[in-house]
């Protein structure tokens, strides 16, 4: 699919994978829309040529909505959604002050699994109205799992399962946008170096990256980034869960 010309959805994108795949399809040619928290787009970074940041929680149905209006509105044609967005907090089924808080199961599997549920859902049906390729394509939509959707850490079950389910829908929504010409691809990355590593001591992160097989480094953003491309560019790749993780297999801690 020549994404060139044409218009893609980014959630997460005020910082870490979400900016760097907003960066790296505004240098293919994309006009790109990145939705993040309104907290998050005042504080982010300017943006890169060709990208908008828009405050809208990827949860919020109304939120989404307008953004994909937006999109409209400005005459672009949205054939790309990339879902970025997501939480990890840390805490065990059973930990010392009691069971695992209801609550907070809940607020992880909201964002990561039915906020991704969500754009998913709205974007299918906005690229669904473009006309097809000479291929009968007329989209993609990539979401963002985790290794620790197969290999779940203590203290990550919250996490592993909403990533589960992200990874889970995968080949089912395929199969659902098989008829509109949009293909789903998922990317379950391993450890990244985000913003959200930053607060790890060098110590911390050089023990992740003496756990991973080869490359023995943490991911970098943009390698997430380019992942996105080829995908968008390989036509063939479609219901597919990508371990993006230099063959890390997680230990229990």
């Amino acid at each position: 699919m020549d994404i060139a010309g044409s218009a893609a959805l980014v959630t997460g994108a005020a910082s870490g994978l979400g900016a760097a795949t907003a960066a790296a399809l505004a240098a293919k040619g994309t006009t790109v829309y990145g939705l993040d928290l309104d907290k998050a787009v005042a504080g982010a970074a300017a943006p890169a040529d060709g990208v908008t940041l828009i405050a809208a929680d990827v949860t919020d149905e109304e939120q989404v909505r307008a953004a994909l209006a937006r999109i409209d509105e400005d005459g672009a044609e949205l054939r790309l959604a990339v879902n970025c967005a997501g939480i990890a907090p840390s805490a065990r089924l059973l930990g010392r002050k009691g069971p695992h808080d209801l609550e907070l199961f809940r607020t992880v599997l909201d964002v990561n699994l039915v906020g991704t549920f969500n754009v998913m859902r709205l974007a299918a049906e906005a690229i669904a109205r473009r006309e097809p390729d000479e291929n009968g394509q007329r989209g993609l939509v990539v979401n963002t799992a985790s290794i620790a959707a197969f290999e779940g850490q203590v203290g990550q079950i919250a996490y592993a399962a909403s990533k589960a389910g992200v990874a889970g829908m995968t080949i089912t929504a395929a199969r659902d946008l098989a008829q509109y010409g949009i293909r789903v691809v998922t990317v379950a990355p391993g450890i990244v170096d985000t913003p959200m590593m930053a607060g790890f001591s060098e110590e911390i992160r050089a023990g992740l990256a003496a756990g991973v097989t080869f490359p023995q480094r943490l991911a970098r953003p943009d390698e997430y980034a380019r992942l996105v491309t080829m995908i968008a560019e390989h036509d063939y790749l479609n219901g597919e869960t990508i371990r993006m993780d230099g063959a890390l297999r997680m230990a229990a801690r």
